[in-house]
């Protein structure tokens, strides 16, 4: 919050032949007492910007201490997950489009999920892009939070509380100039917690004008909210 310190401390795990994992924990600090507490952990994925067509490959990383072998190990079991992932959505899409509409059942009072459905428009200046002149991927995951906000709001007509943002990929570049729509929906809910969609697409001038888009990001992001004595909110079901 407002006044609160935060320390971010990062360091490559591990690196792959092109692409390295970066861990990524944040605490803040109680100035009273200087007792730390850990506010968010993540794992990001680079590569390094390659010269003319080929890819930079990547030197092994040095390993100084225990935690070090450990996030190295856990490192090569993060990007199995995350490949596997992908396998499992692409058959899971797969299947869903041989099969057609397979939701059947609708539930009492259950919301449509078209009342949850928002777009915002964004045009990127030079202060939310780097030296290289594209757009920060903290830019645009600030922009694609708020949308989701709320998304998730018109559900519990109260101020969601993000949770975690899940296989948060940059499916390709955007740069000073582009306009960018975000586009959020709910996808489902889950008790005391939704999922809210987002998928992010790009135009240049001349994209604008023949409405040519690039899809450059999606990501899925976890709410939930509370009352105000602190306690979780039940989500209603909803209609896809």
């Amino acid at each position: 919050r407002v006044g609160q310190i935060i320390a971010i401390r990062t360091k490559v795990n591990r690196a792959f032949k092109t692409s390295m994992e970066v861990g990524i924990k944040v605490t803040v600090q109680d100035v009273l007492t200087n007792a730390e507490k850990i506010v968010s952990v993540a794992y990001a994925t680079y590569v390094a910007k390659p010269v003319g067509a080929a890819k930079v490959e990547l030197k092994p990383v040095e390993l100084l201490s225990t935690e070090d072998h450990l996030e190295h190990s856990l490192a090569i079991e993060r990007r199995r997950i995350r490949l596997g992932y992908v396998q499992v959505f692409q058959k899971l899409m797969q299947e869903s489009n041989k099969e057609g509409d397979f939701y059947a059942g609708e539930e009492k009072d259950a919301v449509s999920t078209e009342h949850t459905h928002v777009q915002s428009t964004e045009l990127v200046l030079p202060p939310h892009a780097n030296h290289h002149g594209n757009t920060f991927g903290g830019q645009i995951m600030a922009w694609m939070q708020t949308v989701a906000s709320i998304s998730a709001s018109r559900l519990c007509r109260s101020h969601p509380i993000l949770k975690s943002v899940n296989m948060f990929k940059f499916w390709g570049p955007s740069f000073v100039g582009d306009r960018l729509v975000f586009n959020a929906i709910v996808n489902n809910t889950f008790h005391n917690s939704v999922e809210v969609g987002v998928r992010v697409e790009a135009y240049n001038c001349e994209e604008w004008i023949k409405d040519q888009s690039r899809h450059i990001n999606s990501a899925f992001l976890i709410f939930n909210a509370v009352n105000d004595k602190g306690e979780l909110l039940t989500f209603p079901r909803v209609k896809p």
